[in-house]
């Protein structure tokens, strides 16, 4: 069996994802992995047969997408052209993590795919979602449309729908609470959060930064560049991660059993929506309309945080299912 893999590059939970599946598909047959955008900091273990440009948003430094970046970025000419060059008659089967090239060369083509991912989620009116204007719900069912979904969320709200996936190397990690603070806020300038997170001095913080290719130390914050590695070890031992609206991220802190607090980028639905979903859950959200975000983080850092989320490793389950309902 042949199958193709195509995942999409923003963010790191698409790639993070990508890794564990990867290994479970590859026991039904050889996989070839696809993947447009740049925009991630975790790399794939496995060798990428497709690198597509594809269709990806940039991130900003005050919270949101950098949108003439991702203006710069974009090329139609070349997504029609790389559209083409994607040989989808060759494979038994086509999984799709919400990457536009491949989604839109099937659609156009007749050929059926799978929409495996957490966006495929949003097929169901059963998703929490904050009310929004009709384009963002647009781009989220025509960004990488598929002709079957399977999504993962942080509670089951349909059929189709399953627990995150989370990665074994979190799975098996030694947990514990050396009492500082993670933060990966991908959108935001580190020189925006240090002032903000000296003024809370007892304790430590440990950010985690697009913006800076330095490590350095400012006060009780200390500011490092994205790092898999460390990034994992300051997540098993701390009190609690405030992190972006995405959904890897905080299915981890949340599998963990850590505090959680989160910021979503602004104007943009996906983020939005996980935001909201956590929010019915209880626990706490930065929105863009906060503007001072100070007492927020306080009277987080300050209270206890009591919630239990179950997420069971039915990911082998779930592939094995995948493969034996959608293969051709």
């Amino acid at each position: 069996m042949k199958i193709l893999y195509a995942i999409q590059g923003t963010g790191n939970g698409h790639i993070s994802r990508a890794r564990e599946i990867v290994p479970l598909l590859q026991k039904y047959g050889d996989v070839d992995l696809l993947v447009s955008g740049t925009q991630a900091d975790v790399k794939l273990v496995q060798e990428v047969k497709y690198q597509l440009h594809g269709f990806s948003f940039i991130f900003g430094k005050k919270g949101g997408v950098n949108h003439y970046e991702t203006w710069k970025t974009m090329n139609l000419p070349r997504f029609l052209k790389d559209m083409k060059t994607i040989p989808l008659k060759e494979y038994n089967l086509i999984l799709n993590d919400f990457e536009p090239v491949t989604a839109w060369a099937c659609r156009t083509q007749g050929v059926e795919s799978v929409g495996l991912s957490h966006q495929a989620s949003f097929q169901s009116k059963k998703v929490p979602k904050p009310k929004s204007i009709d384009w963002a719900q647009l781009v989220m069912k025509y960004y990488a449309p598929a002709s079957h979904y399977v999504g993962f969320h942080f509670e089951r709200y349909d059929d189709f729908i399953y627990t995150p996936v989370i990665r074994a190397e979190i799975r098996n990690m030694v947990v514990s609470n050396l009492g500082h603070y993670s933060v990966y806020l991908p959108a935001i300038d580190d020189k925006f959060l240090v002032p903000i997170l000296k003024q809370i001095p007892q304790v430590k913080w440990e950010v985690f930064s697009k913006h800076t290719k330095i490590s350095y130390t400012d006060g009780n914050v200390e500011v490092s560049p994205v790092n898999n590695e460390l990034f994992n070890k300051s997540l098993a031992s701390c009190e609690g991660l405030f992190t972006g609206g995405g959904f890897e991220g905080p299915a981890e802190a949340l599998f963990l059993g850590k505090k959680l607090l989160v910021a979503p980028m602004k104007f943009q639905y996906e983020q939005q929506c996980n935001a909201f979903a956590l929010k019915k859950f209880g626990l706490p959200v930065i929105w863009g309309s906060n503007r001072n975000w100070l007492p927020i983080i306080k009277n987080w850092v300050n209270n206890p945080q009591e919630h239990q989320f179950h997420f069971p490793d039915e990911t082998a389950a779930v592939i094995d299912k995948v493969v034996k309902d959608f293969a051709r």
